[in-house]
């Protein structure tokens, strides 16, 4: 096995060894945005030597994202974000694949960027985005785990299609736009979106790794302000459009 130095301190885990390295090696993960959430979720999976990250991002640096968006630099403002994080990602472990396309996810492209993916993590900004994930995660059969934050709060769940609630579970529909909030006009802390990042990295591993127990069925919402965690189980709803068993419990979405 190559760079055993490298994961050597995660090599170590009975959870991982050889095994599960090949595994990661393997891997090929797509992830939906490269800003607040995508970053650290990108930074930490290329670190742990998942093999392919296809990142979809359509948009440009701005030099707003350095508080939070921790893959880009000062020097990067003005680049596409997906090219910015590449080269930082490749600077981290050139080991890894970094497929960056410039593009926002949505139904149309939706196959073309999941082909081959064994997970998702959509750490996207917007309902239309997220709504379009889940749904293109649920047709193909691809594990997702989505994160979202909004001031100190953040949110977290894993998607297992057909077996587990799904984020249209949860979510219905999309909030009224006359009320929705988002990081522009709400405010984030950094921080908060690089630890709701970090805790969708490491979900994605263990879905990758099959071990552990993931977030499926089970919605964290969490406040970094108070330090509190709150867990709700999350059904399938009868009326989902992806299949149901029973009601999901309802909570407003971030942003």
């Amino acid at each position: 096995m190559k760079d055993i130095n490298r994961y050597a301190r995660q090599l170590i885990l009975p959870e991982v060894g050889g095994a599960g390295q090949k595994k990661l090696a393997k891997a090929r993960v797509l992830l939906v945005g490269a800003g607040g959430l995508g970053s650290p979720a990108a930074l930490y999976l290329a670190a742990a030597g998942v093999g392919t990250l296809v990142l979809a991002d359509g948009d440009t640096v701005d030099l707003s994202n350095l508080q939070r968006q921790i893959l880009h630099f000062t020097q990067d403002v003005g680049k596409a974000k997906v090219q910015s994080a590449r080269n930082k990602l490749l600077a981290l472990n050139p080991g890894v694949k970094i497929l960056a396309q410039k593009t926002r996810f949505t139904s149309a492209n939706a196959a073309r960027l999941m082909a081959g993916c064994d997970l998702a993590l959509d750490g996207s900004d917007n309902f239309e985005t997220r709504y379009a994930v889940n749904a293109a995660c649920l047709a193909q059969g691809v594990p997702l785990v989505w994160g979202a934050v909004l001031r100190w709060e953040g949110q977290i769940m894993t998607v297992f299609p057909g077996q587990t609630a799904c984020y249209e579970c949860l979510f219905p529909e999309p909030p009224d736009p006359a009320v929705a909030q988002s990081c522009a006009n709400a405010g984030i802390v950094g921080a908060v979106a690089g630890a709701v990042g970090c805790l969708m990295a490491t979900e994605g591993l263990k879905v990758l790794l099959g071990k552990g127990v993931p977030l499926a069925g089970r919605f964290w919402s969490l406040d970094f302000l108070k330090m509190q965690v709150r867990e709700r189980a999350v059904y399938r709803r009868k009326d989902c459009p992806h299949g149901a068993v029973r009601p999901a419990w309802k909570k407003r979405p971030l942003h």
